[in-house]
């Protein structure tokens, strides 16, 4: 399975079948468009899925410390040391739980110049280890490369459209691979170690891609609902549509929001809560990096996705969180430290991270976010009287979102461990390697351009077209659903048939 093909190549027995040079030139458009972003994801990808070694190891004296024989101290205790660590103003936005020995306690918050900043402290002597800028974190930087190449929405769109043009490219390039009449199936699938020079990489090329191809296709699958554009549009379709978020996202259930000591919402919260037994679910940490601003948790219709969190469970990023409508203030309030021994009844120990109120009626919203998608949780606690408002767990998930937890578990290599990160970074360095071949192939292969000649026809080189157009039905129709599923990659269809249509056809 070529990335970009080259007519030089290709059997006459099967350039010479209806259709076959068709695929080739869409083949070619996409691995043309995809190889330099599919590139950036191989890599970005790779270093991504290996976050929990590479972290340790870049911050050593931050992150990592001697355990020592003396219990941990409060985490409230904690947090006031870290305050002492930044500017007079900032505010304390979240705390990681984490009850590894040999792992610092880990504070984000917000400073005045609306920059996010981690600070890291001794849990044993309350000693502050350092500090780090959330957005220059370099699992951050490299996690906003693999999003949106850190150029914003516009990145985010490009990298949208190269995983759309990657479906085109697998589909494409099985249909080339694809056995013929005189072609074995041991042929087409192991590569020709005999052949020397041109044939030989064309056919390593082809038998890894093909090898690569359901996971390659996994990858895709799985990245798409999380895009910014599309994935938006689907997870609030799935939501609307009871098939993504849990019952009661859109409006049902208790208001998300913390109750007065005495007031009759407080009464409603605590028998709230005497609803939502616990569970026990407990597993590893997801760490990354937030992408709220520190003065959002207060605007109207915020949503789980604008929390200042690493990440939060694709089914509750839809889900509203609590609003401000008034101003209030209380003497007594519900603790960190008290947030952390009710979660730990609740089956929670471990890995998890909890957003602070912003608000004199917001809440304690807990994510907990491990590799076993069934453990996910997402809490809401008042800050007052401590009432769970609301527990959301995965089986309040719809089947869709269910299905999308796993795929992204697999998809950030988390789901089994070592064993899924390695398989991860086999198929996306072995993507970017096919990406490389590809064009090295056709760099080699292509005309050379006459003198005078134009630049177009002998730079791009696209595969020649079909001597009359071939009938390709299940090939339109595929073509033709899928630009209505992602109309972005709809309307970027249309461009590349016109341009082929027009501008090459003229040179």
């Amino acid at each position: 399975m070529s990335t970009i093909s080259d007519p030089v190549s290709a059997p006459p027995t099967r350039a010479a079948q209806p259709g076959y040079r068709t695929l080739w030139r869409w083949h070619f458009y996409a691995g043309l468009f995809v190889m330099p972003w599919l590139l950036v994801l191989a890599i970005t990808g790779t270093i991504y899925c290996f976050q929990p070694q590479i972290e340790p190891l870049l911050y050593p004296h931050r992150l990592v410390v001697a355990p020592a024989a003396t219990p941990r101290l409060p985490v409230d205790a904690l947090l006031a040391s870290a305050r002492t660590a930044l500017p007079p103003g900032a505010r304390a936005l979240r705390a990681h739980v984490e009850s590894n020995r040999a792992r610092s306690a880990e504070f984000v918050f917000a400073l005045p110049d609306g920059t996010k900043e981690s600070v890291y402290v001794n849990p044993y002597d309350g000693a502050v280890l350092g500090t780090l800028d959330v957005d220059r974190r370099f699992m951050q930087v490299d996690r906003m490369l693999h999003r949106k190449l850190l150029l914003g929405k516009p990145g985010e769109l490009l990298m949208e459209l190269a995983a759309c043009w990657t479906l085109v490219m697998l589909a494409t390039g099985i249909a080339l691979w694809w056995p013929r009449a005189g072609t074995s199936w041991r042929a087409a699938l192991l590569p020709r170690l005999g052949a020397r020079g041109r044939p030989f990489w064309k056919s390593v090329h082809a038998s890894v891609g093909i090898w690569l191809a359901v996971g390659a296709l996994a990858f895709v699958l799985s990245g798409l609902p999380w895009t910014g554009s599309w994935g938006k549009q689907f997870k609030a379709l799935a939501t609307r549509a009871s098939l993504g978020a849990p019952r009661g996202a859109w409006g049902g259930g208790l208001a998300l929001k913390s109750a007065l000591p005495g007031t009759p919402d407080a009464a409603a919260a605590v028998r709230g809560a005497a609803a939502n037994p616990p569970a026990s679910h407990a597993d590893r940490p997801e760490h990354g990096g937030e992408h709220a601003g520190h003065d959002m948790a207060s605007m109207p219709g915020m949503v789980m996705d604008d929390m200042p969190l690493p990440l939060v469970p694709w089914a509750v990023g839809a889900v509203p969180v609590p609003q401000s409508p008034d101003a209030y203030s209380a003497t007594r309030h519900w603790t960190l430290a008290q947030v952390v021994a009710q979660m730990r009844d609740l089956g929670v120990r471990d890995g998890y991270d909890i957003v602070l109120p912003a608000t004199p009626d917001g809440v304690y919203t807990v994510s907990y976010f491990p590799p076993d998608p069934k453990a996910e949780r997402t809490v809401y606690i008042d800050q007052y009287s401590g009432a769970v408002l609301r527990d959301i767990r995965y089986e309040d998930y719809g089947a869709v979102s269910q299905a999308i937890s796993y795929g992204t578990s697999l998809h950030m290599g988390r789901y089994v461990g070592l064993a899924n990160q390695l398989i991860c970074a086999a198929i996306s360095l072995g993507l970017g390697a096919l990406a490389v071949t590809g064009f090295a192939m056709w760099w080699m292969r292509r005309p050379a351009r006459a003198k005078g000649a134009s630049i177009a026809p002998g730079m791009l080189a696209a595969p020649p077209r079909e001597d009359a157009a071939p009938p390709l039905r299940a090939w339109k129709t595929g073509l033709v659903l899928l630009g209505i599923v992602f109309p972005l990659m709809g309307a970027t269809l249309v461009a590349v048939w016109l341009f082929d249509r027009t501008a090459l056809r003229r040179a």
